[in-house]
């Protein structure tokens, strides 16, 4: 309440100070009072100052301003200097800013602290070898746990980003249901030190331990000035540095939805130039490969399948005559009507597959419930059967593991569905983290039940299988609780009446116009030169790198997706001196979204590249820098997606953008100086130095593609299926790197 108090009340006094002529004495009040909550506020940050010295000289000072200021305010408004009004609230402004910002560096830094603790537990934990070693261990991890546990949560209650929030709630989640298998698994692992089985329990539950506090390392410092600089001292989920920026876009109804507002912006335009011909063929791409998660899956319906084949087909269609007519605009000029039709068209096929889509998913949900009862019984069965011995047991138990296996993979396949249509992100974190767990613990159940029919008799493996089984249940009352709630939501009501008397969408100037793009004037030009000659240097040595890959084959990934952000870069720089393709702002936006989704293309490639380069330095090195970029992928398109208002804001976005975008092509060109190094040393052969693709994603071709929609019908072995969301597979791999790992 101090900290609100003293940032309102200036803005307040401001808004009033007309006001304040007339009533001298209550103005005086307020300014005491104000300078009263100040001195209580700074009272708070000069004991933070006090038992942090790391940030104590910087807290003294802004205390002391913050103190400087509340008196001006008292001064003001007693009258002895009443035009310093706004720059006494001003200064009050700052100062308690900062203060407010070295306090959450301190609480960051006191959760990153508490994180490491338990980290070194963990590790000390991993390498026990006696029961007495392991319960000192234990002991130590659990107060860890605690203190982690109250330092999250109080994180998460200051979060405003709805996606951070619920990451950080699964993070949570995974760490309290973990604890107790990590010590019975650990418990049957001293007990039975030869059985595979039960040390593959115990790795697993240690790497998702540690991947879900790297997930709270990242997102708590997410955002923190200067936290780049570590990036490489954490290996966060890969799919979480990867999905964070695009997690909408990363589903089949985000995409929709932007193929959506693409068309409207053609249809407001009165057309649709190259750069946003290629935006749409982009789009329709990453929708038909999200659909394939609903084609391609062995439960949905056959119905379901056609009717999304061929609105997908409609679509391809539809897009294909808009960008026929946007053309003949262009070349030939002429009417709107044909532009409008084809507008009309594409977004009426885009709607229907919404429909389609949701059905399909809502189908296989409604099943979800009794899958999970089937699996919960199966469960309950593998977990009697495992304690007798026997060869005909042996068979029972193979035979009821398979099952199990079939209905998690069927769970799993509902799981992803539902991640598609969720219309919110804490929804789709929750879909995403119950596939996740799923893929990741749902297996582990089955080879507690081996540990325990190889040893019948022993209570520790008895205990533990009776704890992977509960986490089962768990896991999957979790989804069909988000199953039931993504039903309701999208079940279908009837519209609500509308009356006439009342304004609607499109009548009466309640539809809200979108901001209109401008050009920057000379003084703007002037302003952000600077940058944008930093940037034209940063293209130039990127041109530079990639000649020297002449010995790659004229297909290199690397090289291409290098010399693609160069351009890019370049076309930006020629934007502030009012040049190039770049004509107004909201090119320049769009721009940056492309350079940070070609960037995202050109990490993913490197890191598939990094596997092969054998450890040393050299590799380190590219680590190193290699894990920045997803950081600062995200930072640019955070800037590009920040709403603006008037020419001041819409200027000052534009000068983050060239930052962010600086920043971004800083860190690429030394990702791809490292890779030729690698390959140079000989540690790589050239011609082997990536994988190449055939993808048709290049930023110069636009014409639509729709290849290999046809053939999404039935199968069901596609290479998305495959994917470890949360480590690789149907096991998890304990040993890997949970930078690989999606979460």
């Amino acid at each position: 309440m101090t900290t609100n108090m003293c940032a309102e009340s200036p803005s307040s006094l401001v808004a009033t100070r007309g006001e304040a002529a007339a009533g001298g004495a209550a103005v005086q009040r307020v300014g005491a009072a104000v300078c009263c909550a100040v001195e209580r506020f700074v009272a708070v940050g000069e004991t933070i100052a006090d038992d942090n010295p790391d940030v104590r000289h910087s807290m003294v000072l802004a205390c002391k301003e913050a103190r400087a200021a509340g008196r001006a305010i008292e001064r003001v408004c007693a009258g002895a200097d009443g035009a310093g009004m706004v720059s006494a609230a001003r200064a009050l402004l700052a100062s308690v800013t900062r203060v407010l910002l070295l306090a959450d560096m301190v609480v960051v830094r006191q959760l990153l602290l508490a994180k490491d603790k338990v980290a070194r537990s963990l590790d000390r934990l991993e390498s026990v070898s006696n029961f007495a070693e392991f319960v000192r261990a234990f002991t130590e991890f659990g107060g860890g746990m605690v203190e982690l546990a109250r330092l999250t949560a109080e994180r998460r209650a200051d979060l405003r980003d709805e996606r951070r929030k619920a990451q950080v709630a699964a993070a949570r989640n995974v760490l309290e249901r973990s604890t107790l298998m990590l010590l019975t698994s650990s418990k049957t692992c001293l007990r039975h030190p030869g059985s595979a089985s039960a040390r593959e329990n115990r790795d697993t539950v240690f790497c998702q331990m540690r991947r879900a506090m790297d997930l709270i390392h990242y997102v708590v410092r997410d955002g923190l000035p200067g936290h780049e600089e570590h990036s490489h001292e954490l290996q966060p989920f890969s799919d979480s540095h990867e999905q964070a920026a695009q997690w909408e876009a990363g589903t089949a109804l985000g995409a929709l939805r932007g193929l959506s507002t693409q068309v409207r912006t053609a249809r407001a335009r009165g057309g649709a130039d190259a750069g946003r011909r290629r935006a749409l063929a982009a789009t329709l791409r990453a929708l038909v490969e999200r659909t394939h998660d609903f084609t391609d899956s062995a439960y949905t319906s056959h119905e379901h399948r056609q009717r999304i084949l061929a609105l997908a087909e409609r679509i391809a269609y539809e897009l294909e005559r808009l960008v026929a007519v946007a053309v003949s605009l262009e070349e030939q000029g002429g009417s709107g009507a044909a532009l409008e039709s084809a507008c009309t068209g594409a977004t009426s096929a885009a709607s229907e597959l919404e429909r389609a889509l949701v059905s399909a998913a809502r189908e296989q949900a409604r099943d979800l419930s009794s899958l999970a009862d089937d699996a919960r019984k199966l469960a309950s069965d593998l977990a009697h059967i495992a304690s007798s011995c026997g060869e005909r047991e042996s068979e029972r138990l193979h035979n009821i593991a398979s099952q199990l296996h079939e209905q998690l993979d069927h769970i799993i396949e509902v799981c992803k569905l539902l991640r598609h249509i969720a219309m919110s992100e804490t929804l789709q974190v929750s879909a995403k983290f119950a596939e996740i767990n799923l893929r990741i613990y749902g297996p582990q159940v089955v080879t507690a039940a081996r540990t325990l029919a190889a040893h019948p008799s022993s209570a520790a493996a008895r205990e533990n299988l009776d704890v992977f089984v509960d986490m089962w249940a768990w896991l999957l009352a979790d989804a069909a609780r988000l199953a039931k709630e993504l039903l309701d939501l999208t079940d279908e009501r009837p519209d609500k009446q509308q009356y006439s008397s009342l304004p609607r969408p499109g009548k009466h100037g309640t539809t809200s116009k979108p901001l209109k793009a401008v050009r920057l004037d000379s003084d703007e030009q002037a302003k952000i030169a600077k940058s944008g000659l930093e940037m034209k240097m940063m293209s130039s040595e990127m041109d530079a790198e990639t000649e020297k890959w002449q010995g790659a084959d004229e297909n290199n990934d690397i090289v291409k997706r290098a010399k693609n952000m160069s351009s890019m870069a370049f076309a930006m720089y020629q934007f502030t001196k009012g040049e190039g393709r770049l004509n107004t702002t909201q090119d320049l936006f769009t721009q940056a979204e492309y350079f940070a989704e070609e960037a995202n293309r050109l990490y993913k490639i490197i890191r598939q590249f990094s596997y092969q380069v054998p450890a040393g330095t050299i590799k380190k090195e590219l680590l190193e820098h290699l894990d920045k970029v997803p950081t600062y992928v995200q930072q640019l398109q955070f800037t590009v997606k920040e709403p603006t208002v008037g020419r001041a804001a819409t200027f000052s976005k534009v000068d983050n953008v060239i930052q962010e975008t600086k920043h971004l092509m800083n860190v690429i060109s030394k990702v791809v100086t490292t890779c030729f190094d690698c390959a140079n040393k000989g540690l790589i052969p050239l011609d082997k130095a990536i994988n190449k693709t055939s993808t048709n994603t290049g930023g110069d071709s636009y014409k639509l593609d729709f290849t290999g929609l046809s053939a999404a019908g039935a199968g069901r072995g596609s290479s998305r299926d495959e994917e470890a969301a949360g480590g690789g597979g149907g096991d998890a791999k304990p040993g890997g790197s949970s930078s690989d790992t999606a979460m």
